[in-house]
């Protein structure tokens, strides 16, 4: 155990309203166990996060969300967090969007705040997909083969050229229009739905870029995390694999496990330095058919999963950096590799949902047989010896702080059962009828006759016009 002075107060700041953010969650009780006064600013309420026993408070984010560009309101906010606790405290951004304000607003905020200092803008270059295209190139880090179109046409072209299916991402997924049913990255199936997608540019807010697919599999998504002091210097990193993501295969990391991987380690570490990073990021990695680790998406903030990389004494990425910026020493960590991270509700959707997702295979001619061949096949997984297992970190679960476990779990099926209930109620009884024969034994001269029931068609809002069916992100948050 280090030594640790919790005299100064945090301020978590989450702007995107998702009341399962477990990182938030995460951070509260990180901090909150060491002694620290802990503030959220998030969804009126605080959902079940507000229910830790390790918040001191919960202050309601501005009124009405926030516009990225213009984030006064959220300055208003902070003053006024501030001076309702009286005293300057460390402020911890929880996702890109607050991230990204609050790198802007740095300057109005260092009498109240101890911020990160960023080099100008960092935050949102990092966190903008073509210039993190741009940034990789330049530095050499692996990446995906990418292309940012000038035209409907150039994006047909381009979308053939890549090979298809093809990744479609708005390049800054924070100004999407809540209400515009775009996604911020969309699979891609036809030149055409490239074409038509890349008229809507203007309606997203941002620039349309196209990159080649890395087909996803076993031993294929990786993460690093780390916390880094001025210029690059690192406090406290590791890197680690995802076991289960949701949504399959594509999402947020449902279970993860903390592995030690010098490739992806050094590219992270490399491109910290060259940036001059101060403060956390998330990084993730896909391994493509060759072996190379390729950087996909760059998140200037912890992690949902950052408590994965909690060494023996508990020390993880935002108590690192907690100590850097009141000016503690950070310690060496020490073990840690072998530890396994599991979100609850999470990883039960992606264990019943992976056990019946049918294989996806490319449809002849989509022009990257390898690639869909490497996809169908199984990667290799490392197992580790059973001395080197680490212990469970769970995200909703804590024994000395079950209450937010349990609003989870009530919101969680209340969510569930009240989709369930309106999905039954848009069937009509003539559907109803039909379904329940579907999936009913019949029998037919003397013989049991199974009928299976067939995979259900995506709904009609759920994917956007020239979207495949897969779920919305292929990189975590």
């Amino acid at each position: 155990m280090y030594a640790f002075d919790g005299h100064v107060p945090a301020v978590l700041l989450r702007l995107d309203r998702n009341p399962f953010h477990h990182g938030t969650l995460g951070a509260v009780r990180s901090l909150g166990r060491k002694g620290v006064e802990v503030h959220a600013v998030v969804e009126e309420g605080g959902g079940p996060v507000g229910r830790s026993r390790y918040l001191r408070a919960v202050h309601a984010g501005p009124a009405g969300g926030l516009d990225p560009e213009e984030p006064e309101a959220l300055l208003e906010c902070l003053v006024g967090v501030s001076e309702r606790i009286g005293q300057p405290a460390v402020l911890v951004a929880m996702d890109d969007i607050s991230a990204i304000a609050v790198s802007r607003l740095a300057p109005m905020l260092t009498d109240r705040f101890r911020i990160p200092h960023q080099p100008d803008g960092l935050p949102a270059r990092v966190a903008d997909k073509a210039e993190l295209s741009r940034l990789c190139a330049r530095w050499d880090v692996p990446h995906p083969e990418t292309v940012v179109p000038a035209s409907g046409d150039e994006a047909a072209r381009a979308a053939w050229r890549l090979g298809l299916p093809v990744v479609a991402k708005w390049s800054r997924p924070w100004l999407l229009p809540a209400d515009a049913g775009l996604r911020s990255t969309t699979l891609l199936n036809t030149a055409v739905d490239a074409g038509r997608l890349f008229e809507r540019s203007a309606e997203a807010g941002s620039r349309l870029l196209l990159q080649r697919f890395l087909p996803g599999g076993p031993d294929t998504d990786w993460f690093f995390h780390g916390a880094f002091a001025r210029g690059g210097r690192p406090l406290l990193a590791g890197s680690g694999r995802k076991e289960l993501s949701w949504p399959v295969r594509t999402g947020l990391t449902a279970v993860g496990r903390w592995l030690p991987d010098p490739a992806v380690e050094e590219s992270a570490l490399r491109l910290a330095e060259r940036l001059g990073y101060h403060g956390i990021l998330d990084l993730d990695f896909r391994r493509d058919e060759c072996g190379t680790f390729r950087l996909v998406d760059f998140n200037p903030r912890p992690g949902a999963q950052f408590r994965l990389f909690a060494d023996d004494s508990g020390l993880d990425v935002v108590q690192a950096m907690y100590l850097d910026l009141t000016g503690q020493r950070v310690p060496e960590a020490t073990g840690g590799p072998g530890r396994v991270f599991v979100a609850e509700n999470y990883a039960l959707l992606a264990a019943v949902r992976g056990r019946s997702l049918p294989r996806r295979t490319p449809a002849p001619g989509s022009g990257t047989a390898g690639a869909g061949a490497a996809a169908a096949r199984p990667g290799p997984v490392r197992v580790l010896p059973r001395g080197e297992r680490g212990r469970v970190e769970a995200a909703w679960f804590a024994a000395d702080d079950p209450w937010p476990f349990l609003a989870m779990l009530a919101a969680f099926l209340g969510r569930g059962f009240g989709k369930g209930a309106g999905a039954l109620r848009r069937v009509p009884a003539q559907g109803r009828r039909t379904a329940r024969a579907a999936r009913t034994p019949r029998q037919r001269g003397g013989e049991r006759t199974e009928l299976r029931p067939q995979p259900p068609e995506p709904a009609g809002d759920q994917v956007p016009p020239g979207a495949s069916a897969e779920p919305d992100e292929l990189v975590t948050r």
